[in-house]
């Protein structure tokens, strides 16, 4: 999708934090929400893929591109009122959220009733919260370093997002082969591009954010809008069985689990998401098209 086929917005959230979003397609609206070292532009092929038949807002969440700062106290909350803006704005009774985009979409199910319909990409719910804490402390002494690569390691087995070979390999070269990374993207990327050097910082948030909502399960009984539940089955092995728990407990609830799709398979191809392929992100978007044509 080129830049200008998208036009830009911003709304204004409850603490007066500006929202910025991109926009794009006609018919009845849909909020996109991305997950965690992403960004607005993260999932410009999903919404090009939704645009004949809706308009696609998608705001960048707080601590980057067109949005303000995240605040001191940041959290769920605040995260819900900032979705509240975008969805009242765009008048959308439907929202797909991926990752901890995923978990806030659907806090935001659970207490505003304007969402009817939500889909959700591997949404960050794990059984418990406080091991999910344990980390924040080691990752903000690295950012407040500037050793921005080691902070990214730290995350990485904080989220239990490392696959086992990882597991084994020193942590100094997990750091230097990180670095090597943001530095080949920063090399190749654009003037619109927000990299991971720049998104690193936003991982604090997103560490309060699968804490804080943390085995919390069963308060999605809850939940009246229709729900896809998407996923992969190479996706992070640490959300599986909070799908499954989901499945459980939302009263009006569908699940497909994609063959051989990861976390990143329903965004864009690119420096964060080294996997990514187009034909996984329009088969995703299929499946979401569907669900909301209902």
């Amino acid at each position: 999708m080129s830049a200008a086929e998208l036009t830009q917005g911003a709304v204004t959230s409850r603490d007066g934090t500006e929202i910025g979003y991109y926009k794009t397609g006609t018919g009845p609206a849909v909020v996109v929400l991305h997950g965690s070292m992403e960004s607005a532009r993260s999932h410009t092929l999903f919404a090009e893929a939704l645009a004949d038949d809706f308009t696609v807002y998608l705001p960048d969440r707080r601590g980057r591109g067109l949005s303000g700062p995240h605040r001191p106290d940041h959290g769920v909350r605040t995260e819900v009122e900032d979705l509240e803006a975008v969805l009242t704005a765009a008048g959308a009774e439907r929202a797909f959220g991926i990752s901890a985009g995923g978990a806030v979409v659907l806090e935001a199910a659970r207490t505003l009733t304007s969402l009817k319909q939500i889909a959700l990409y591997e949404p960050a719910i794990v059984a418990e919260g406080a091991p999910h804490r344990e980390w924040l402390a080691r990752f903000d002494q690295e950012i407040a370093q500037g050793d921005v690569a080691a902070a990214m390691v730290t995350s990485m087995f904080g989220f239990e997002m490392a696959p086992a070979f990882l597991k084994v390999m020193p942590r100094g070269l997990l750091r230097w082969t990180t670095e090597k990374m943001m530095a080949k993207e920063e090399r190749s990327a654009d003037g619109d591009t927000i990299t991971m050097r720049q998104l690193a910082p936003t991982i604090h948030a997103e560490g309060t954010i699968v804490a804080e909502l943390g085995g919390t399960f069963d308060a999605f009984a809850s939940v009246d809008a229709e729900v896809l539940l998407l996923g992969g089955t190479k996706g992070l092995p640490g959300l599986r069985p909070g799908r499954a728990t989901l499945e459980n407990v939302l009263p009006h609830v569908r699940r497909i689990e994609f063959d051989g799709y990861d976390h990143g398979s329903s965004s864009d191809p690119g420096g964060v998401n080294p996997t990514g392929k187009p034909e996984a992100v329009r088969r995703i978007a299929t499946e979401v098209k569907t669900f909301f044509q209902q």
